[in-house]
């Protein structure tokens, strides 16, 4: 089952994070996105949260994203955790308002 959740700072983050492995998900099950990659990599580091590897996106898809612009980098990780491409465009568009959204996926 994926979960997820569009939060507006670190804080919030945290909290929704929190929540998520009260709900049975573990750190490696949750990730964090940001639009901007180093914001999106520092808060993955500071919450102890699951980073996208090639198990997660697959290697073609790894190989592939090196030729993306960011947004297309990001729907490509919500498609491989499962959302639709419809969602990754929605939750994409949050990350272009600043937001950061989890997505707690059971792998």
């Amino acid at each position: 089952m994926t979960k997820v959740r569009v939060v507006e700072n670190g804080v919030q983050a945290t909290e929704k994070i929190n929540t998520l492995m009260t709900e049975g998900y573990t750190k490696e099950e949750i990730f964090l996105f940001a639009h901007d990659e180093n914001r999106s990599e520092h808060l993955t580091e500071a919450t102890d949260t699951g980073e996208m590897g090639i198990m997660e996106k697959g290697l073609f898809t790894s190989v592939g994203n090196l030729f993306k612009s960011r947004g297309d980098e990001l729907r490509s990780h919500f498609e491989s955790l499962g959302l639709s491409q419809q969602q990754a465009m929605d939750y994409e568009k949050e990350l272009d308002k600043g937001r950061l959204v989890l997505v707690a996926c059971r792998k």
